[in-house]
């Protein structure tokens, strides 16, 4: 559910961080927030931002499950080192980290953006851990929201381009509230275009701790991806993990053409488009998101709390 005034927004916005935990990963404390009871169900972020993208269907989640949402290394209010190899394998090892310190061996995921990729690194060495018998952490069902399953289909805008060029620590330096207002809101679908106020909360989770001179460093995830093309592609393809991609189709990134990809690719696909939205999906329409990922989470993932009723699909 969205605000009702900027006022609600910014409230909320600061409890959020007020009311988060830390865990510590390679001597760095990690921001991350956690609410409700019952199964865990783990929620994974996008570029560039944080777990605040979750804000708009976090109580819905948490009226259901236990959810768990970090802010990655890098990102949000967790630290920003300025000298770092950030790497989306890396991240994995920081999920996987959050979820032993909270003493959790069961979960299901809802990922987006750059966390798809976090998460299909998750999902191959879950695979490699059933080919040995060696499981550490069961995955029982994954939703992804827009990313680049694909590498060969992820379309980066202009601004993705010149930060992994030569040029892209300037253009680091360079990026301001403007700036990234205007590359941002060109992502969302043209009748699901961000507020201000969203874009300001959005700008200072990039921001804090001079986190913007780092999206060069972050934005090397476009390399990662297709390094790991089969390892993260092949379990796609395989797994009997069910998975569900929940897919605006106005996204310029990774819009219809990786859904329509995706299906021609996956056997018996799991695909549900949104029509006339954008690359955010949990911000643009987070009704659309909880009608699609609810009934997936009650069939593969049942909780130990009656389903809502009408969440039948």
């Amino acid at each position: 559910m969205k605000f009702s005034d900027e006022a609600q927004a910014n409230a909320a916005f600061r409890n959020w961080r007020e009311s988060g935990s830390h865990f510590t990963f390679k001597g760095q404390r990690i921001f991350f927030q956690q609410a409700g009871k019952g199964r865990p169900l783990l929620l994974v972020h996008g570029f560039p931002t944080a777990s605040w993208d979750w804000i708009y269907i976090w109580n819905e989640l948490a009226s259901r499950y236990h959810v768990i949402a970090p802010d990655m290394l890098g990102f949000g209010w967790s630290p920003k080192p300025q000298k770092h190899a950030y790497t989306m394998v890396e991240q994995a090892d920081l999920h996987e980290t959050l979820l032993s310190h909270l003493g959790i061996t069961d979960v299901a995921i809802l990922c987006h953006d750059y966390g798809v990729s976090v998460v299909q690194e998750m999902l191959a060495r879950y695979e490699s851990s059933l080919a040995i018998g060696e499981i550490q952490l069961q995955l029982h069902a994954i939703c992804f929201l827009n990313g680049g399953l694909f590498p060969e289909m992820h379309q980066p805008r202009m601004t993705q381009k010149l930060l992994i060029s030569p040029a892209g620590a300037l253009v680091s330096r360079l990026m301001s509230r403007r700036s990234f207002g205007r590359g941002f809101s060109e992502v969302f679908g043209p009748d699901t275009q961000p507020s201000e106020t969203e874009l300001d909360r959005f700008w200072e989770l990039v921001a804090h701790n001079q986190g913007s001179r780092i999206a060069h460093l972050l934005i090397r995830y476009m390399d990662e991806r297709r390094l790991h093309r089969s390892r993260w592609v092949q379990p796609l393809q395989t797994s009997h993990v069910p998975i569900r991609l929940v897919n605006g189709n106005l996204d310029p990134v990774s819009g219809r053409h990786l859904s329509d990809y995706y299906r021609r690719r996956v056997p018996n696909p799991d695909i549900v488009n949104l029509p006339n939205i954008g690359h955010y999906p949990q911000v643009e329409d987070p009704d659309a998101v909880l009608q699609a990922v609810l009934p997936f989470f009650a069939r593969h993932y049942p909780t130990r709390v009656a389903e809502t009723a009408d969440l039948t699909t």
